[in-house]
């Protein structure tokens, strides 16, 4: 059999975060003080993938033997992930340097999230996902546990560790059950299989329940969600940031190419399963994140709901078998995990402003008379809230009403109710954050300090959020764009 090289412009991205991982690697290690010079060399790195993704870009093309898919919706994706890293990276350096933190391990562990990130935003063969999935977790366990002095931060690493083991495990059962019915690993196969009934179909639907809980436990949705809060409370804030952000972009991905390419034809079956966990994480995210306290175990349960709406928009794309709704319900979904990802980065950068050396700023009451120690930061925090609560004419409104407007076209009127009942629970604690910024007085009258750039960028995040409230179509067009040209 004759060799073929493959293609390497649709991996080209990929290539080049590899290749100056281990250049930052050999650098570093002939630099006596080389954790200043990793940290730039990583933003630099991003900032290349960013330009590389935009210059070589497909339309759809593939490569590895279908094992890799470069498509508008994979560049759009990656484009955000090197944004939401390049942001995070920005916003966590004061932190980690202040507690000791910041080395060259940690710069080198995030580029190889970014890479399975990427990875699995491409991956066209379960082989693929597995791949680019088990990248981007065991560099999650290793960043979460990064501070090796605190038994929060390493009992929060053990614990994802065990339960991403597990996941992990009951993905790659389903995936070898989809294996044994189909005979085939490439996700377009999987789908061709499944169109002209070649495949064993109840091995294959038993192997999509286990897929499913895959998909689950990556978005974080219930009943796969005991790792969330623990997590994010556990972690430095720094690398809460991290895992907020980018791997779900990455989870989005692998649960279209999975769900909406590969089982098109099971449709029916795991918009049931979708919707079951939506109302899980709907239920579950809304009333839990009402009894906290710390304000970061509150994201994360918010977080959780917030996945309830991308399931319901992945949810919706299918009525009675016709498809006639997908192609914007899905963009509904991306546009919902995009915004979701930028106002995500705003309030964990509000807390990585408001931390300094011995003081974590991740209690609700350390926001207490935010406005009198700076009326802009408490301006700012408040419309993260109101957004993330779905209050117009802030874009999480709009998310959320796109999300819903395509639940009720599929006729489950009684679904789109529900999420409206759980986004007004939801609006409680987001609403008492405002309420202690403006109404309490202050805990602590000590000044805000941080650098000029982490100003900017964070008041241009928070402001890109009331602008895109504003003016909406603008970033759903080009989720339209990415999925027409994708899907």
């Amino acid at each position: 059999m004759e060799f073929q090289i493959p293609d390497f412009y649709p991996a080209a991205a990929e290539l080049f975060v590899a290749g100056m991982a281990l250049l930052v690697l050999l650098v570093v290690s002939f630099l006596r003080r080389g954790v200043g010079v990793a940290y730039w060399l990583t933003q630099a790195t991003v900032i290349g993938m960013a330009y590389i993704t935009l210059r070589f870009g497909h339309d759809v093309g593939f490569t590895f033997g279908q094992m890799y898919i470069d498509d508008p919706l994979g560049d759009f994706l990656k484009l955000w992930v090197a944004l939401s890293v390049l942001t995070s990276l920005l916003y966590g350096r004061r932190y980690l340097i202040d507690r000791g933190l910041e080395s060259v391990e940690y710069y080198l562990i995030v580029m190889f999230a970014m890479l399975g990130s990427m990875i699995l935003i491409s991956a066209g063969s379960l082989l693929t996902v597995y791949l680019g999935l088990e990248m981007l977790s065991l560099s999650s366990y290793a960043l979460v546990a990064i501070n090796r002095d605190s038994i929060q931060s390493t009992e929060a690493g053990m614990k994802y560790f065990v339960l991403g083991a597990l996941a992990s495990g009951l993905l790659l059962y389903g995936i070898s059950m989809v294996y044994g019915a189909t005979q085939t690993l490439n996700i377009i196969d999987v789908a061709r299989a499944l169109f002209e009934q070649q495949a064993n179909r109840p091995v294959l639907l038993f192997g999509l329940v286990f897929v499913v809980a895959g998909v689950g436990f990556k978005l974080g949705a219930v009943p796969f969600h005991m790792w969330l809060p623990d997590v994010y409370q556990g972690a430095p804030t720094a690398v809460t940031i991290l895992i907020a952000s980018a791997p779900k972009l990455a989870a989005f991905a692998m649960a279209f190419r999975l769900l909406a390419v590969g089982f098109w034809d099971f449709a029916e079956q795991w918009q049931m399963m979708l919707i079951l966990l939506a109302i899980g994480s709907l239920a579950i995210g809304n009333l839990g994140a009402i009894a906290q306290t710390n304000i970061k175990r509150m994201l994360a349960f918010s977080t959780i709901g917030h996945m309830g709406f991308i399931l319901l928009g992945l949810a919706s794309g299918v009525v009675g078998g016709e498809r006639y709704l997908a192609d914007n319900a899905y963009s509904a979904a991306l546009f919902y995990v995009v915004t979701y990802v930028l106002t995500t980065l705003a309030s964990f950068g509000m807390l990585l402003l408001m931390s300094r050396a011995g003081f974590e700023a991740d209690q609700i009451d350390d926001f207490k008379g935010l406005n009198k120690r700076s009326s802009w930061w408490a301006a700012m925090m408040a419309i993260i809230m109101f957004s993330m609560a779905g209050i117009p004419f802030f874009v999480g409104f709009f998310s959320k009403f796109l999300v819903l407007q395509f639940v009720v076209a599929t006729d489950h009127v009684w679904l789109a109710v529900l999420a409206v009942m759980m986004s007004l629970i939801g609006a409680f604690y987001y609403l008492r954050i405002v309420k202690l910024m403006f109404f309490d007085e202050p805990l602590d009258d000590s000044p805000i300090v941080a650098g000029v750039g982490v100003r900017v960028v964070l008041s241009t995040n928070v402001l890109a959020i009331a602008a895109l409230g504003l003016f909406p179509n603008v970033l759903m067009y080009f989720c339209s764009l990415v999925i027409h040209g994708s899907f």
